[in-house]
This record gives structure tokens, C-alpha cells and sequence, in this order.
């Protein structure tokens, strides 16, 4: 499969590499510091509540989940998203099956699409709200982080379908206009 699979074009590297820095240097370090306990843009009794009530615990594992969209970014660029690594004890060197990538690809674009439109409505609602935990303008920021990683997410995820279809979805496709 590898053999016959084009490489990537230059913008869905670059798009890929966005989204995985987006959901890591992006998303981390104010939800590894909220996952410290640390108030920052929070009101500090309602945060302290929320944090020991398993607002930390529900933290730390969307950070350690952040890690994952990065390497699925990755994966749908790099050599290693068609072919496993000789490294992996089951799997050496055989092809990847392809929606093993698209599936939680195309899935992840349309839960953090959705997770963005509910931020913004959110962000909103919350303005002026006297019992909210965090300021809503840490919403509001990171509203365009997550269109860009859902938009850098979306490039990659189509590039690699694209690329990997079998060749007969090819021979069926028109031919491009001169």
C-alpha cells in the first residue's frame, strides 16, 4: 500500500503539524496549570471547590488525551500512518488499515467542531454570570485555537483519504478539466 500511496502535499504537512500543535503547546499549558490547582483565570473558592470535587481529575485526563489527536495529526502525514514501525511487537511493517486513521480522524473534526460552537454559545452565556468558575474570555481565547486545530485536522484527515483510497475509487473519478 505504501508503494502506491502519494506523499502528502505540502500543506496538509503543514496542516498537520498545526493541529498536532494546537492540541499540545495549544491546549496544555493552561489546563495543566488549572489541572495543578492552579486559579489562573478562575475565580479562586469556586475553582478550588470544582478542582477537589474531580475537577482535577477530569483535567489531568483530557491533557493526557490531548496527546493523542497530536499523534493522530501526525499519523496521517508521516510514513508510519501507512505502514506500522518495525518497532511494534504485532503489527511489524504491515500496512495500516486506513479507517483506523479516518474514523477517529473525521470523528475528532466533527466532536471538536462541535465542542467549539458549544465553547462560543458558552462564552457567551456566561459573561456576566456571578457563579462561574472560570472567566469567559479563556472561552472566548480559545475559540480560534480550536478552529485552527479543527481546520489544520480537517486538511490532514482529507489529504490522507484521499491519498489511500484504493486505486479502483481512482480509475472511477473524472479526469481533471484542462
Amino acid at each position: 500500500m505504501t508503494d502506491s500511496v502519494q506523499p502528502p502535499p505540502r500543506h496538509a504537512v503543514g496542516a498537520a503539524y498545526v493541529a498536532a500543535l494546537a492540541a499540545t503547546l495549544g491546549f496544555l499549558p493552561l489546563h495543566v496549570i488549572w489541572a495543578l490547582g492552579i486559579p489562573l483565570f478562575a475565580d479562586p473558592d469556586r475553582f478550588a471547590a470544582w478542582h477537589a470535587d474531580g475537577g482535577g481529575t477530569y483535567l489531568l485526563t483530557l491533557n493526557l488525551l490531548a496527546v493523542l489527536p497530536a499523534i493522530l495529526a501526525l499519523a496521517l502525514v508521516r510514513p508510519w500512518g501507512l505502514r506500522f514501525p518495525s518497532w511494534t511487537p504485532f503489527w511489524r511493517d504491515r500496512p495500516v488499515p486506513r479507517l483506523l486513521l479516518l474514523i477517529p480522524g473525521y470523528g475528532l473534526v466533527v466532536v471538536l467542531g462541535a465542542y467549539t460552537v458549544f465553547a462560543a454559545f458558552l462564552a457567551v452565556q456566561q459573561r456576566d454570570a456571578p457563579d462561574a468558575i472560570f472567566d469567559p474570555w479563556t472561552g472566548l481565547i480559545g475559540i480560534p485555537h480550536f478552529i485552527i486545530w479543527v481546520t489544520g485536522l480537517t486538511i490532514a484527515t482529507r489529504s490522507y483519504d484521499l491519498r489511500t483510497r484504493p486505486s479502483a475509487d481512482h480509475a472511477t473519478r473524472s479526469p481533471a478539466l484542462p
